[in-house]
């Protein structure tokens, strides 16, 4: 299907260009596109490799494990069971900690390792928990404050100013995880009133 609907733009854009006799531009870009699309797959890869370093530092210092206390208090509201000490606590404080700074790339890793971590506890893995199906949706939604991939991608696109989209960017940022959460609760309340009574406890102990 992707395949298809590039090979459409492609042949769109060509039979526009032959209309608007603008051929020659339309081949200018298409030599030029590689090498932008380089150049800004470097930029940016070299601002999640940098991201990711300090991370790693944060997580090897300690820092990561006394931001899990220190937000023990949100992560056992969100993330029922949660431990606060433990590598799932861990993994999600990396993960919205490289969500707040804008660096989803960077956030995935951690996210899968928590999303690994609460799938070990349930009885089937093969099936989402509340808390991974949360995790996810928060890493989707991402509370950001500071937009690093975005403002890098309009620092190589030619603004003046990457960094004026915060107003934006924050506001979408608390609509959408706000919206999100009150979802992903909501349809867990409503998943477990329909499951018997049993079945609720065993769950409730391995989300």
């Amino acid at each position: 299907m992707l395949n298809f609907l590039i090979l459409l733009i492609l042949m769109f854009s060509l039979v526009t260009a032959l209309f608007n006799g603008k051929i020659d531009f339309l081949c200018n870009q298409l030599l030029d596109s590689p090498q932008k699309a380089v150049e800004l797959t470097v930029t940016v890869g070299c601002s999640i490799c940098l991201w990711s370093g300090v991370m790693e530092v944060a997580r090897q210092s300690g820092l990561l494990r006394f931001l899990s206390k220190f937000f023990s208090p949100i992560l056992s509201l969100l993330f029922p069971g949660i431990k606060k000490d433990s590598p799932a606590a861990q993994a999600v404080c990396l993960n919205l900690a490289a969500n707040l700074l804008g660096l989803g790339a960077a956030a995935a890793p951690a996210g899968i390792c928590a999303v690994s971590q609460f799938q070990r506890a349930c009885l089937d893995p093969s099936v989402a928990c509340d808390n991974s199906i949360l995790l996810i949706l928060l890493n989707t939604a991402s509370l950001q404050l500071i937009p690093t991939t975005a403002a890098m991608l309009r620092l190589q696109a030619g603004s003046a100013a990457p960094m004026e989209i915060l107003p934006a960017v924050w506001m979408a940022s608390v609509l959408s995880v706000t919206t999100g959460i009150i979802a992903a609760k909501g349809m867990a309340h409503i998943a477990n009133a329909k499951l018997p009574s049993h079945s609720k406890i065993i769950r409730r102990e391995n989300a």
